[in-house]
């Protein structure tokens, strides 16, 4: 069975509390980086894996998407972006990334954010997302970083007095499942290296725009308290690619 965490009523409760699902696309500290890497929506079917409050759902209509397909396997999730974000042209889908179908080359663009660290087969899903994508289709995600879960503590090497002294990478080649801790809970997420999804990336028929480390901008740095940790290591990875053309 798929890990379904957010279902989990006491998970979900600190999950909705966070900057990211209140404030929407200006709570998430890698959107300044990531609305300035996404394609022109304009027209276009988007799909988007792993879609949570829908917010980045809602984005994409506001900004000229003719339709926007919502996945996500949490029902949880999905009764809050249809109660915020349920604009005419969003159609949200309960599934498993992992079981979802669609017809082949459906969509001109896939976005996901923060999503497939908690997919254990990587490849078989860019394999799909490239088969439900038009030739020349565009493929973003984010993800956390491989420095960040490459240990399973996920969390900085402090001092005496509670100071974080440095974030600290091991067994960051060894791939595979993690068991951590995120939201006072146990999760399970999937290491990958940054070749590893690179290397998927290519084997699956995309060409790879642009790979970046985004960083907090001086705007959250300043208003948010411990941001600016976010500067001493990466935290998160974005990638566009685009389909090849057949």
């Amino acid at each position: 069975m798929k890990q379904n965490k957010y279902d989990d009523q006491t998970f979900f409760d600190q999950y909705k509390n966070m900057d990211r699902s209140i404030k929407g696309l200006e709570g998430a500290g890698e959107w300044h980086a990531l609305k300035n890497i996404l394609p022109s929506f304009d027209g276009k079917n988007v799909l988007d894996l792993g879609c949570g409050f829908g917010w980045h759902c809602r984005y994409a209509i506001e900004n000229g998407a003719k339709t926007v397909t919502g996945v996500d396997l949490s029902e949880r999730m999905l009764n809050k972006a249809k109660e915020i974000n349920d604009l005419p042209g969003i159609t949200y889908i309960r599934s498993a990334l992992e079981d979802i179908t669609f017809e082949e080359q459906e969509f001109d663009c896939v976005i996901s954010s923060l999503t497939f660290h908690y997919i254990k087969d990587f490849d078989p899903l860019c394999m799909h997302i490239n088969r439900w994508l038009k030739p020349g289709g565009s493929f973003v995600f984010s993800v956390e970083h491989p420095i960040f879960t490459a240990r399973p503590d996920q969390d900085w090497v402090y001092d005496a007095s509670g100071n974080k002294l440095y974030w600290p990478v091991d067994h960051y080649f060894e791939e595979g499942k993690r068991e951590t801790h995120f939201l006072q809970n146990n999760v399970i997420k999937y290491h990958r290296t940054l070749t590893t999804y690179l290397t998927i990336l290519l084997a699956n028929n995309f060409a790879i725009d642009l790979v970046t480390e985004p960083q907090p901008n001086m705007e959250m740095i300043n208003s948010v308290a411990g941001m600016a940790d976010e500067l001493r290591r990466p935290m998160m990875l974005i990638v566009s690619a685009q389909k090849r053309p057949e």
